[in-house]
């Protein structure tokens, strides 16, 4: 697999459904977390804070994408999570499903806030 280089890279590589939902996570992430730096690691979207520390990633896989944060926010979370594919820190968003919007940016600002209040790193 070759190296990406943008963001903009990265969704390229989608059509339909995948596209649509790379294209709502990418607005979600950047809406919810303004200040994070947008940037590629691991071959896939980062959100950095201001600090350096990895806030959350997203990923397009052949039926879903993922959203992964740090094990602490998944648990945060988990009672809402009930009926999702999870794994470490990841949540799996499936294209056939609606985009669970509002969920996902309690999540986000839950993240920021464990970063910016406890110091909670990434993984």
């Amino acid at each position: 697999m070759a190296k990406i280089q943008s963001v903009d890279e990265y969704l390229a590589g989608f059509e339909g459904a995948a596209a649509e939902r790379m294209a709502g996570l990418r607005a979600l992430s950047r809406a919810t977390a303004p200040d994070a730096a947008e940037e590629i690691r691991w071959n896939q979207p980062a959100y950095i804070h201001p600090s350096g520390t990895i806030l959350f990633t997203f990923s397009g896989h052949r039926a879903h994408a993922n959203m992964v944060f740090t094990p602490s926010t998944l648990e945060a979370f988990r009672p809402e999570l009930t009926g999702r594919r999870t794994g470490k820190g990841s949540v799996q968003l499936p294209y056939a499903e609606p985009l669970p919007a509002e969920l996902l940016e309690r999540m986000i600002r839950h993240r920021v806030a464990e970063h910016e209040d406890d110091g909670v790193l990434w993984m």
